[in-house]
């Protein structure tokens, strides 16, 4: 028997990046999505999030329990306090896509620059990283980074430039730092095409991390049911 899993995109042009993912995930989940990216652009537009954004994110949530789904999962750092809401009023595990990238960079470094290109992404990342910090006893300095050039490049569709302006910020960023958070699953691959040696600490996104973390849920549930 299947068990679904549903993701919840504010990015439609991210689903391909997590379909290649999800082929870690245990070879019983069928994987579902729900896209609405008017939820990232209303949260930009507020500067963060609204009640009505929050009310919409936890009835997204609701509607993927209530379809079946053994596990949610929300792709987008944004709306991440949403989801913790979300995540209180239904039976079946919902998970951020960044908390194990914010637990594993708060375990590996004590000063850490933290890259957003915009305030609605960048504010829910540094809040959720100084949470984990306490979670874990740890004494950390975030060092945040606002880069909304770049984003008003890729919204114009100049990519390239998007590209430029965060690999530059990425290795200037690098060299004040013990390690760097994307706070955008988007800036991931302009890490990847930077040359050897580039940026010589550890530079943490949550898109690997989060579907490990939700193929290991799975695995455990799993484990559970049959034991």
């Amino acid at each position: 028997m299947m068990r679904r899993v549903v993701l919840v995109h504010t990015v439609a042009g991210l689903m391909p990046v997590f379909q290649d993912l999800a082929k870690q995930l245990p070879g019983d989940v069928k994987v579902s999505n729900i896209v609405d990216e008017s939820l990232l652009e209303d949260a930009i537009a507020a500067g963060g999030l609204t009640p009505t954004v929050n009310r919409r994110v936890v009835d997204h949530i609701l509607s993927a329990a209530d379809s079946g789904a053994v596990a949610v999962l929300a792709t987008c750092s944004s709306i991440g306090p949403a989801v913790e809401i979300a995540s209180q009023l239904v039976g079946v595990p919902v998970l951020r896509i960044d908390e194990p990238m914010a637990s594993d960079a708060i375990e590996d470094a004590t000063r850490i620059g933290v890259l957003a290109t915009v305030a609605s992404t960048l504010n829910p990342t540094v809040d959720l990283l100084r949470r984990r910090a306490q979670d874990l006893g740890k004494d950390v300095e975030l060092v945040p980074v606002l880069k909304a050039e770049a984003f008003a490049a890729i919204r114009s569709g100049d990519g390239a430039r998007h590209d430029a302006i965060i690999g530059e910020a990425v290795v200037q960023l690098a060299a004040d730092v013990d390690a760097i958070v994307l706070a955008q699953a988007s800036m991931a691959r302009v890490v990847a095409t930077l040359g050897p040696g580039a940026v010589t600490v550890p530079v943490f996104s949550s898109p690997g991390s989060g579907m490990a973390r939700l193929a290991s849920v799975l695995e455990e549930a799993a484990v559970a049911a049959s034991a």
